[in-house]
């Protein structure tokens, strides 16, 4: 009788064993494919976002920049108003009308 306890516990061991063993790799296979579909989807949303942004805004259509006139001599402007003001041209008033506009841009 004794042999026989000795057997049952044996085979529910290598029952309980190889359960285990399944249930290991299976969740070993599940985590590496959720692994691997993350990493798809990471990859699909990135396609996605850098076509979507190169179609609908090619460089082609981009309009050359203006070129700005360049910004005229603050200094040679300042002298020019100074000469207008020692000429009579300005008053001492207009001058520093004049002269706060230029300073402020």
């Amino acid at each position: 009788m004794r042999a026989r306890r000795v057997v049952r516990r044996r085979s529910v061991a290598r029952a309980a064993v190889g359960t285990a063993v399944v249930v290991g790799t299976a969740g070993a296979v599940r985590h590496h494919q959720n692994q691997k579909y993350a990493q798809q989807d990471a990859q699909q949303q990135q396609a996605y976002q850098q076509p979507a942004e190169e179609e609908y805004y090619p460089e082609e259509q981009y309009a050359a920049p203006v070129e700005q006139a360049p910004a005229p001599d603050l200094t040679a402007q300042l002298q020019q108003l100074g000469q207008l003001h020692e000429s009579g041209v300005l008053t001492d008033e207009e001058f520093a009308t004049a002269k706060q506009k230029l300073l402020a841009g």
